[in-house]
């Protein structure tokens, strides 16, 4: 193992001569500071391992770094959404809300950056253009939009799953968010770091996806005129937020240990579990009851500690679905603007459920309006505002709620290229296929901590992401422990767990719902409506931790290793 620290501002001028030589800058150079790539600098700085993050932001945090927007939010709850792998830190962290706001979640990824002296291997303002494997000497290149090249044993990337904003394919807004509005907008992932002034403002929000949600109804307490404009409602259920005491806090550090064992027997990773009795052993009344308790109690239980039938059967999820649209029109004042925040072409939880405080309420306020796109769509955006095909609508400030490339958007961003100049966006072009979700055949050394396919996606996030990490150190530890200094996921194995990933979709009613975990984007070319994409592992989280700790227990079945002189192939 190459041992070592390294300081986060080495100049790479100064050992790119070394690389020119057959020897890697780094040993492991890390793709993103955020949830993902924090746990996994803390397991290699534990193991003295030479290595570095790169990130393009100006500091760590991934999307709680970016994500400033009034609302934003955990919809995990804020005790099991945090690391588990200390006792300390899990006894000194005070979480302030059940639910807690994205300056909290920033303070706690940078205490834990801190306590553990993480921040020295991290390098910011780094955007990685490209990243090449060099065949010859088993080692990835990359090249850097400052003018840097760096070079590492192996790369590791901790992107994130929603971090390639997109925006609007209309009239008036480019690709990239320029826009001819003559005031302020931006992406919601783009939220200034300054305060934005919203009190007194006409403020037009595009999107009602689940940071839409989030957004719509803060700022409508704050501006003097509200407009939503919405093409396609999500189903959302109550988050119930609230402040977590002393006494509490006290009471949830004794049960920790239960806490995330609850959470890895779930197949969200969430402390909700399944109604495993059968929907349709329990009589239509006590369904009902069921629904009234969870719907009235904070977080996902209404989605996770539902009867698993919802997720597969259409009779069952239509009854669910009917129950959710009347909660919908019991909180909304106007019948009309009730029916149509109500879906009609999807039913609740087939795709991811917003969690809203106060959402359906801000529709009643007299300063907030629905535009209705699939009735009057949007045309262009102007100097002044809006222009649909009813009218134009002057605004002071421009919101864009209008989602991600989701998963393989961040990919898709960096020139990756592999063995025999083998390029990720095209071997990806019709859907991602991958081994475990981890590794891709054609990319040597190259480990996708939050690819596509892997149990992160699909999970209760730092609770997919300890199981990830975990699992890719052991790999390494295990390459290390026997020389080897390339290793590349089998193609006969790739196609067999991505066979595998598409299976656990077709029985799955999200498979025809228009959302991420389809990678539907009606703003990105080849994911349109009509095409899928299987992105998440729907076998849940435990079945997938079961899977990856047997693969590894065979010593990496799947997976070729290789040391300078010769290859060993597994599986």
């Amino acid at each position: 193992m190459a041992q070592g620290t390294t300081n986060g501002t080495t100049n790479g001028s100064q050992v790119t001569s070394a690389s020119a030589n057959g020897i890697p800058d780094y040993e492991v150079i890390i793709i993103g500071a955020g949830v993902a790539g924090i746990y996994q600098m803390y397991r290699l700085a534990e193991r003295g391992v030479h290595a570095t993050v790169l990130e393009m932001g100006s500091d760590l945090g991934g999307t709680w770094f970016w994500n400033r927007y009034p609302g934003c939010r955990f919809d995990s709850e804020s005790y099991t959404y945090g690391y588990s792998f200390s006792d300390e830190l899990l006894d000194e962290w005070h979480w302030q809300e059940r639910f807690s706001g994205q300056p909290e979640n920033l303070r706690y990824l940078n205490y834990v950056a801190d306590k553990f002296d993480l921040r020295k291997y991290m390098q910011f303002d780094c955007t990685v253009d490209s990243a090449h494997f060099d065949d010859t000497h088993n080692m990835w290149r990359l090249h850097l939009a400052d003018g840097r090249d760096l070079s590492s044993r192996f790369l590791l990337t901790a992107l994130g799953l929603l971090s390639a904003p997109t925006y609007p394919r209309i009239e008036g807004v480019d690709a990239d968010g320029t826009d001819v509005f003559n005031g302020p907008s931006f992406h919601t992932y783009h939220w200034p770091a300054e305060p934005v002034e919203i009190k007194g403002k006409r403020v037009a929000v595009i999107g009602t996806g689940a940071t839409g949600v989030q957004a719509i109804a803060a700022i409508g307490e704050q501006a003097e005129h509200l407009t939503v404009f919405q093409r396609r409602p999500n189903w959302c259920a109550p988050l119930h937020n609230s402040e977590i005491s002393d006494e509490e806090m006290t009471g949830i550090r004794a049960r920790y240990d239960e806490i995330f064992d609850k959470c890895a027997r779930t197949p969200g990773g969430f402390e909700h579990e399944p109604d495993r009795r059968g929907f349709w052993n329990v009589p239509p009344e006590e369904r009902r009851a069921m629904w009234e308790k969870l719907y009235g109690e904070p977080g996902f239980g209404i989605w996770m500690a539902n009867f698993r039938e919802i997720f597969f059967d259409e009779e069952a999820n239509a009854e669910l679905s009917a129950f959710i649209g009347d909660k919908i029109r019991e909180r909304v004042d106007d019948p009309v603007i009730a029916e149509k925040l109500v879906p009609s072409d999807h039913g609740f939880g087939v795709q991811r459920v917003p969690l809203e405080t106060h959402y359906y309420e801000t529709y009643n306020r007299p300063n907030v309006n629905l535009v209705d796109l699939q009735e009057t769509p949007i045309t262009k955006i102007t100097t002044t505002g809006i222009q649909t095909t009813d009218q134009h609508y002057e605004f002071d400030l421009i919101v864009y709620a209008t989602g991600f490339d989701a998963i393989t958007g961040a990919f898709d961003r960096i020139d990756f290229q592999g063995s025999g100049d083998l390029k990720l966006r095209d071997k990806w072009g019709d859907g991602p296929v991958t081994y475990l979700g981890l590794m891709v055949n054609g990319f040597p050394n190259l480990l996708t901590i939050a690819g596509p396919q892997s149990g992160s996606a699909s999970t209760n996030y730092p609770r997919g992401i300890e199981i990830g990490v975990d699992w890719v150190t052991g790999m390494l530890d295990y390459i290390w422990e026997n020389g080897y200094t390339r290793f590349e996921a089998n193609e006969d194995a790739e196609r067999d767990w991505t066979n595998h990933v598409v299976e656990m979709y077709a029985m799955m009613l999200m498979r025809k719902a228009q959302g991420w975990f389809t990678g539907y984007n009606s703003n990105v070319d080849g994911h349109e409506k009509g095409t899928i994409r299987y992105l998440v592992y729907n076998g849940g989280a435990p079945k997938y931790k079961r899977r990856i700790d047997e693969i590894a227990d065979h010593d990496y079945e799947g997976v070729s290793f290789a040391t300078e002189r010769a290859a060993v192939g597994v599986g």
